[in-house]
């Protein structure tokens, strides 16, 4: 798969993976549904689930430390700003051969464009938050992410 078709691939994803119904039980059950995936996969990571401008949702596993919230916070930056994946954000600037501060002016301290972050959409709304995770490789932050939205969405990939 090349680059550009894994872009629309990630675009689909994003498009597919949309809630018709969210609210802080929504995020509690999302939550710990992340958790028990990641420690199934062995992966120590922080999760951390924004609505509208609020925390519905953070855990910190053990193994992990306040710079694995730091990184979340600039990973959101990037969906909040892009309403995009800090994935597919990553590739596509990757693809371009820059950098959110070198293309947008956005300062890297703010921003984070690794995986982990992915948008929360609500279905004819819109982006209206972000599901984030850090503490592992950028791609199996995203995967965990996007594999336990489909699954808690009842939606096959």
């Amino acid at each position: 798969m090349s680059s550009e078709e894994a872009l629309a691939r990630l675009a689909a994803e994003e498009q597919q993976l949309q809630f018709t119904l969210f609210n802080p039980d929504t995020a509690w059950q999302l939550g710990c549904a992340l958790r028990q995936e990641a420690g199934r996969r062995g992966l120590h990571v922080t999760i951390d689930i924004q609505f509208a401008g609020q925390t519905l949702f953070h855990c910190a596993m053990p193994g992990t430390s306040p710079d694995n919230a730091e990184w979340i916070r600039r990973k959101r930056n990037v969906v909040l700003r892009f309403q995009r994946s800090s994935y597919a954000m990553g590739m596509r600037l990757t693809l371009r051969n820059t950098t959110l501060e070198a293309f947008y002016g956005l300062d890297p301290a703010d921003y984070a464009s690794q995986g982990g972050s992915f948008p929360l959409r609500i279905v004819n709304c819109g982006c209206v938050g972000a599901i984030s995770v850090s503490g592992a490789p950028q791609l199996d932050d995203h995967l965990l992410v996007s594999e336990v939205i489909a699954r808690f969405l009842g939606i096959n990939q």
